[in-house]
């Protein structure tokens, strides 16, 4: 089930991280240039003024020494007879005051320094962080994400995926991709995370536990919807071998008038099953057919009521006219609406035009054993807010499969 959409949206999703861990990696090496660029002035002109400084300093200091050189020199030579007082006059006045303002000027310098070390130790670790995260995770811009997602979008497109689900999973990774740092090594399991539940969350919609549904009820009237074709006469007969199993009655209406050998083919359903079934003349009021059955539920303490309905094509206003006066008569407890799931997107639009038209209640996806694409079960729920009930699975009566969207998810390889 689903084969078809699990191998493209593998592939399409290995392609597209691929290229998010290319596009991811451009817009660093354009912003780094022009920095490198920039600092480059910068450092030159700070290192000019210091070597105008050095020379100038070393000038002074020059002189200074040259200047005080001949006068230590001279005066042993004097005053050699007055030892007793050349001690005093050097300690204090020329020696001590030099060293102490040397000690002094030394002093505050190797303070600031000490602090400007602890901040610049700080900046550092700051500036390391940084640079390990431009090397590990990578951001996606909102261009560079539109212009890849479209080969995903094409392979959901491919695979019957409604135009409002595609919409719907786009926002999804976008807001979970775009603008925010991906780490390299795990870009495509990121991308298939965000795509699981964003389809996860198309099936947030109320469920529906027919087995006790029908038991709050009696009779519980059930009406069944569909196009011609859509395997609505088989489905009606699993529904009524499962109720049986469960210990429910249930009672058969044929009410497709129009088909020919539509009430032959449901009565062959009965005789197998061993239910009673309710039928007119073809060409009869499928409504008095119905009213019929349920007045007969009621006369013999029947459970539920399955009522059969033709196939009509939801674009004829005529006949849903017919199908409203059906529903009006009968007055269901629930509408469900029986789909081919291989005919994808326009499965999706029959259900919509069934829900505006008379309101469907449920979805039960008939041939999904043969569906490979997979789009109607994942988007039918979406578009209409209501719930899959359960997914035929084959030609026995027991081919009734539990809607799960678990198994759906993992069906197509996420």
């Amino acid at each position: 089930m689903f084969e078809f959409l699990r191998n493209k949206l593998k592939g399409a999703l290995s392609a597209f991280s691929r290229k998010v861990e290319e596009e991811v990696e451009k817009p660093e090496i354009k912003e780094q240039k022009p920095e490198e660029k920039k600092e480059a002035p910068k450092r030159e002109e700070k290192t000019i003024p210091k070597k105008e400084e050095k020379p100038s300093r070393k000038k002074e200091e020059a002189k200074k020494e040259k200047n005080k050189v001949p006068e230590p020199e001279k005066e042993p030579e004097k005053r050699g007879v007055f030892k007793r007082f050349f001690p005093f006059k050097k300690q204090a006045p020329e020696e001590k005051p030099e060293e102490k303002k040397e000690a002094a000027a030394e002093a505050p310098k190797e303070e600031p320094e000490k602090e400007k070390s602890i901040e610049e130790e700080e900046s550092q670790r700051t500036v390391f962080g940084k640079i390990s995260d431009a090397f590990t995770k990578r951001m996606l811009s909102k261009q560079q994400f539109e212009q890849l997602f479209w080969d995903l979008e094409v392979v959901l497109l491919e695979n019957n995926v409604a135009v409002e689900v595609i919409d719907k999973i786009k926002s999804d990774l976008e807001e979970e991709i775009v603008g925010k740092p991906l780490s390299r090594a795990g870009i495509q399991k990121t991308i298939e995370g965000a795509l699981k539940r964003s389809i996860e969350s198309l099936f947030d919609v109320p469920k529906i536990d027919l087995l006790r549904k029908v038991r709050e009820k009696k009779p519980f009237v059930i009406v069944f919807l569909g196009i011609n074709g859509s395997g609505k006469t088989t489905t009606i007969a699993k529904i009524a071998s499962m109720l049986k199993a469960n210990g429910i009655t249930s009672v058969l209406a044929a009410g497709d008038t129009f088909r020919a050998a539509a009430i032959d083919q449901l009565g062959k359903h009965a005789n197998n099953l061993g239910i009673r079934m309710i039928k007119h003349q073809y060409g009869d009021d499928s409504a008095a057919v119905a009213f019929d059955a349920v007045k007969y539920a009621e006369a013999h303490g029947i459970d539920v009521v399955l009522i059969d309905t033709a196939g009509r094509m939801h674009s004829n206003a005529n006949l849903m006219d017919e199908l409203k006066k059906i529903v009006r008569v009968s007055k269901p407890d629930m509408k469900i609406f029986v789909g081919e799931a291989i005919t994808g997107n326009d499965c999706v639009e029959q259900a919509r035009s069934f829900d505006e038209a008379v309101g469907i209640d449920g979805i039960i996806l008939a041939k999904a054993d043969v569906d490979e694409k997979g789009g109607a079960a994942i988007s039918i729920s979406y578009v209409t807010r209501k719930p899959i009930l359960y997914l035929g699975t084959g030609q026995k009566y027991s081919d009734l499969q539990a809607f799960d969207s678990k198994k759906i998810v993992e069906s197509i390889g996420l």
